[in-house]
């Protein structure tokens, strides 16, 4: 169907190209081929012919493989953007009231999609981001604009996805993630993964991008490359985190990009502090089957108020000890273990989500023994 290709890049095999093609579908070409380098048109990366090479003089990019080989050996399709959507356009149902403080972003907001700003939403974990960004996403739906909502992590994708479904009526949205099992529909709002970002060219007239500062997107100019050539040239972008990165800061210093910053969540109380409690020899105690006593008893009084939350370990290898040692000395079995490679992990995730566990037990970066962090609503 023609509308697959609008806002995309199709890669298409050269061999396999048709000699007419219909007027409004676009050939372009999947790298640019210099005297020592090449440089993906879909990703941005700039490798050497030396390791880019195929056979016979052809070239690949290894950046990008994941998503399908672009190499000189096929072409792009793409149609331009037209925004062929038709009323009733996506309307906002939400029933949610927001603070002062939350109102104040929201306008901002508003103000900042409609002139398809660059803007910084820099606000707490809890302050209601995604609630903040609901009246400017409803204004620019009913204004007939195609919009993507995009995360580096699956797990917000599936959390933004029913929430957004939840929020507008008349709104049919796609979800586009590596192992979705739905194929790709064309929609006036697109949820996914950054890394999905990759397939567009100049699709979205603004594009929100949920914790910026999150792996692999931070730290990835692919990734960014990708976002700011899925955005058409005149359009608008914001970045939501609690936790903007140095180059972030230095943009909004710079005057390139707005900023709009709520320090406090909805509720006005400010973030609970982090207690440091030491432990010693606490992988010895593991390896007999039993908790830290200070462990044990912090997570007995947690389960006893009915508080569900996160429990950290610093590498996957102490997961099974953890969860052995969680056995014998907790009364409940509601927990799941999880990692990023985890096979069921999003099953795991949406379990949690479900509340069909208390607590989960999980891997995480941190180099400390073991931490412990309350879901906060």
């Amino acid at each position: 169907m023609i509308e697959d290709y609008f806002g995309r890049r199709i890669l298409v095999p050269i061999v396999d190209m048709p000699k007419t093609l219909p007027a409004k579908i676009k050939v372009l070409p999947t790298m640019k081929v210099a005297k020592s380098t090449i440089i993906c048109q879909r990703c941005g990366a700039r490798i050497s012919l030396s390791a880019a090479a195929l056979p016979n003089h052809e070239f690949y990019c290894p950046i990008c493989l994941n998503l399908g080989r672009v190499d000189t050996l096929s072409k792009f399709y793409h149609v331009a953007e037209p925004n062929q959507f038709c009323p009733p356009y996506p309307q906002l149902i939400w029933q949610g009231q927001l603070s002062l403080l939350q109102e104040q972003v929201a306008k901002e907001v508003q103000v900042s999609m409609c002139h398809h700003e660059r803007r910084l939403i820099w606000a707490v974990t809890g302050a209601g981001k995604t609630e903040m960004m609901f009246k400017g996403l409803a204004e620019r739906l009913q204004q007939g604009e195609r919009i993507a909502w995009a995360s580096p992590r699956v797990d917000v994708c599936l959390e933004i996805y029913p929430r957004l479904k939840k929020a507008f009526k008349n709104c049919e949205i796609a979800l586009l993630y590596g192992k979705a099992q739905e194929p790709y529909h064309y929609r006036q709002l697109t949820v996914c993964t950054t890394h999905q970002l990759l397939r567009f060219y100049h699709a979205f007239d603004n594009l929100i991008i949920d914790e910026v500062d999150a792996f692999p997107f931070a730290t990835n100019p692919q990734l960014y490359f990708a976002a700011q050539n899925a955005v058409k040239p005149d359009g608008g972008m914001t970045f939501l985190t609690a936790t903007p990165g140095k180059a972030l800061l230095q943009s909004v210093k710079r005057g390139q990009l707005q900023v709009s910053y709520l320090p406090l969540r909805y509720h006005g109380h400010l973030l609970p502090v982090p207690r440091v409690e030491l432990t010693l020899n606490w992988r010895l105690q593991l390896q007999k089957g039993h908790l830290p006593p200070k462990v044990r008893q912090t997570l007995q009084h947690e389960l006893a108020t009915g508080q569900r939350f996160l429990l950290f370990v610093p590498h996957v290898k102490d997961l099974p000890a953890v969860k052995l040692a969680l056995h014998n000395d907790l009364e409940t079995m509601d927990f799941a273990t999880v990692y990023a490679s985890d096979p069921k992990r999003l099953e795991k995730v949406q379990a949690m989500r479900d509340q069909k566990y208390f607590f989960w037990l999980r891997r995480q970066f941190w180099n400390a023994a073991l931490r412990f962090q309350k879901l906060m609503s």
